[in-house]
């Protein structure tokens, strides 16, 4: 006889979130422990638990109406809050143009040295996560196709924004490291394998 797969408690919080998502509606604590264990194949003694969990992060409403409480969460109620995500993504990686580009100035200016490496490594670092950051909020608002299309419209306009101002700061990178290596005479693998700079790096699609 098989075990039956334990649900981590992530997996928890994505399934119930889905199972709202997906029927749009309201339910009682009751409605869930019934329904979910079956819908979702979360236990019935952890709902209250991993239910609280969403309502505590802001991903799940709740709300007494006389003497029951009821639950509701609805797919398009995420974007406003990605929105502002994406755009303090936008204004770091404007940030980080700046410093990037007093770097460059400050190498060419003098002998790089070990700190100089230190910080452009940290730099490259930081970039890539925001990268990251971007692509994984981009997939979360295709979530909401379901949504206000002038309201998904106008976050893929910001969207393109920070995805050029992305690839900006890739084309610098590749300017730095060609830079780096004709002064230093380091081969670029070298270069990519001291700095951690991925072999695939390339401009956002």
């Amino acid at each position: 006889m098989s075990k039956r797969k334990r649900v981590t408690a992530d997996e928890k919080r994505t399934l119930m979130l889905q199972f709202f998502h997906e029927t749009k509606e309201f339910y009682t604590l009751k409605e869930m422990e019934a329904v979910l264990p079956k819908k979702c194949g979360i236990i019935q003694q952890s709902i209250k638990d991993v239910l609280q969990g969403l309502v505590d992060d802001g991903l799940v409403h709740s709300d007494k109406i006389g003497t029951i409480v009821y639950f509701w969460s609805f797919p398009g109620e995420r974007i406003p809050a990605l929105e502002a995500q994406i755009g303090e993504t936008g204004r770091k990686i404007l940030t980080l143009e700046t410093k990037l580009e007093r770097l460059k100035s400050d190498i060419q200016k003098e002998e790089s040295n070990k700190e100089d490496f230190e910080r452009t490594k940290a730099l490259i670092e930081e970039i890539d996560v925001l990268k990251k950051k971007e692509s994984e909020l981009k997939q979360q608002i295709m979530k909401f196709s379901d949504a206000d299309p002038e309201v998904i419209a106008a976050i893929n306009k910001k969207i393109k924004i920070y995805k050029d101002g992305a690839n900006t700061w890739t084309d610098n990178i590749f300017n730095l490291k060609t830079w780096c290596s004709n002064k230093f005479n380091i081969e670029e693998a070298e270069l990519n394998k001291q700095f951690h700079i991925p072999e695939d790096l390339d401009y956002v699609e």
